[in-house]
């Protein structure tokens, strides 16, 4: 895993929860890790992984997403097993 996205797993599950995570990132950190992303209506997105399934909002106005859609990703990325702990354990492994 690339540093930048290794930052971005911490920042997304780091407390307090941060309201300046960029949408761009965020979908960069979702390809890399084979998230398949559905578009569906208005700026809702459809994600799969790992039999794991969520539904995330677009940022609506300019490009980070907010809290409630950190808490969102963050709920999504916990089921499909894409947390920095679980991330870090699988890297260790591979070596």
């Amino acid at each position: 895993m690339s540093h930048r996205h290794s930052a971005l797993i911490r920042a997304i599950f780091q407390d307090p929860v941060s309201a300046n995570i960029h949408w761009r990132e965020i979908e960069s950190l979702l390809h890399h890790y084979g998230v398949e992303i559905e578009t569906l209506s208005g700026n809702r997105i459809r994600l799969r992984l790992n039999h794991a399934e969520g539904v995330l909002h677009r940022p609506h106005h300019g490009a980070t997403l907010d809290k409630n859609g950190v808490r969102g990703l963050r709920g999504y990325l916990a089921s499909a097993g894409l947390t920095p702990s679980q991330i870090e354990a699988r890297e260790k492994e591979q070596k």
